[in-house]
């Protein structure tokens, strides 16, 4: 079986995010990048499912400019096989990077797309659901448990009662928790072999997508800094202040 990572290109979650001067979006000059913390869940799931035996390939896919290829490169690093890089400079909206990966999915004919649930920097959590319904596929979301076996797979997701154990038939797009596992490091030989890995190059143009925005940001502000708590001695001045100074109490 053939599995498919998407992976995102972010600002490392270490990294402080700055606003630009004008309001125009968040400063990406000189700012340190990364695979997003979800995609790399998501990768080191298919490797796992490989080492099991589970799989026979992996490739991995990323959508953006050039230097796009080197989260590819981590990904490869990690264990994947192979690369697809979508160029554009472009910023892709949720559902046109979903019909580039459908456009990926049905020239590749993987068994199983498994990918984060969200990324860190639009944390939109929009894209592993909008290719399911594009594909027609079964869908399982937030998994922190996943076990494949022949034509069914068997998710337990993370839901606001707890958790939730489903079956589902394949193929099927599945996007990743924090708590499915805890991705590896690539080791310095990997990282060299992974150098030497195939990334095929494609654009939106020739997948016959239109990625063109639907939503125009009109402005992006920090917000306010957050006022120091106070101490109160009792209830009842807990109390007063939530419905006299807070406001949010009648």
């Amino acid at each position: 079986m053939k599995v498919l990572v998407p992976v995102k290109r972010v600002i490392d979650y270490n990294v402080k995010v700055r606003v630009k001067a004008d309001n125009s979006g968040v400063e990406l000059a000189n700012v340190k990048m990364a695979m997003n913390p979800f995609c790399e869940i998501a990768v080191e799931e298919a490797i796992r499912l490989k080492e099991a035996g589970g799989a026979d390939e992996i490739v991995v896919v990323s959508i953006g400019g050039k230097q796009t290829q080197e989260t590819i490169r981590t990904g490869l690093a990690m264990g994947a096989d192979r690369g697809i890089h979508i160029e554009t400079d472009d910023e892709v909206e949720p559902l046109g990077v979903a019909k580039l990966l459908q456009k990926v999915v049905e020239e590749e004919a993987p068994g199983v797309v498994i990918m984060g649930k969200q990324a860190i920097d639009g944390d939109n959590n929009q894209t592993g659901q909008m290719l399911s319904a594009l594909l027609n596929w079964s869908m399982a979301t937030f998994v922190s448990k996943l076990e494949i076996s022949g034509d069914e797979a068997s998710a337990t997701r993370e839901v606001d009662g707890g958790l939730e154990t489903i079956k589902l038939k394949m193929p099927a797009v599945v996007t990743v928790d924090l708590r499915l596992n805890e991705p590896r490091y690539a080791s310095l030989p990997n990282i060299m072999k992974a150098k030497k890995k195939p990334i095929d190059e494609k654009t939106p143009a020739d997948l016959g997508v239109d990625t063109a925005a639907r939503v125009k940001t009109l402005k992006v502000v920090e917000p306010p800094a957050r006022e120091a708590g106070v101490k109160v001695a009792s209830a009842a001045e807990l109390v007063e202040k939530l419905k006299n100074e807070a406001k949010v109490i009648g």
